[in-house]
């Protein structure tokens, strides 16, 4: 890898730490902890956020007609969605014990806890809830498919590609056939050595 793009790699983790930093300062201004992997509100937090709360009869009157309507459509993506979920965990488990690539941990990335918002309607806690299913799954794929990039094809594109995984950096770069024959099983091996996630 070269040294800009370890820079701007380095400069990358660097702002997740920040990021990190400011999620931790909004636990204070919002009055919760997280304790044990658990949200936990101060009593005054819990009697001011279910005061915010819209009564669910309240929030279908409120609710336009065409989101009415178009919500079996959304809700029928659950099934593409579960059937996803089902058939990469399997890939997963059947195929990266042989290629010796770290398996990834589904539940780093389906987080849900919405559903303890006070404030939140039933409704809009099953939203929410299905939000983070379909946006956690689609990260847990992408990594599942990042580790397997990384070990059967770690080469850059020729052209800019958006929203890159990290893993990318480390690929050889494009065009480069000395690079990928010389580098192939090194890269092979530190993706199946690389610390689980």
């Amino acid at each position: 890898m070269n040294d800009k793009l370890e820079a701007l790699l380095g400069q990358m983790q660097q702002v997740e730490k920040e990021i990190l930093r400011e999620l931790t300062r909004k636990e204070t201004e919002f009055f919760y902890k997280i304790k044990e992997k658990k949200v936990q509100f101060t009593e005054e937090a819990k009697i001011r956020n279910r005061l915010l709360a819209t009564r669910l009869s309240q929030f279908l009157i409120e609710s336009r007609f065409l989101v009415l309507l178009t919500t079996p459509f959304i809700w029928s993506v659950l099934v593409p969605i579960a059937f996803l979920d089902l058939v990469v965990s399997a890939y997963q488990a059947i195929c990266f014990p042989i290629y010796g690539i770290p398996k990834v941990r589904r539940g780093d990335y389906l987080l849900f806890d919405r559903h303890r918002l006070s404030y939140l309607n039933a409704i809009e806690k099953l939203n929410c809830e299905y939000c983070a299913y379909a946006n956690g799954l689609l990260a847990y794929v992408r990594e599942v498919a990042s580790r397997t990039e990384e070990y059967w094809c770690p080469i850059k594109h020729a052209r800019r590609v958006l929203g890159v995984h990290p893993r990318y950096g480390s690929f050889v770069d494009y065009g480069d056939a000395d690079a990928y024959r010389h580098d192939l099983e090194r890269l092979r091996t530190e993706a199946g050595s690389a610390d689980e996630s």
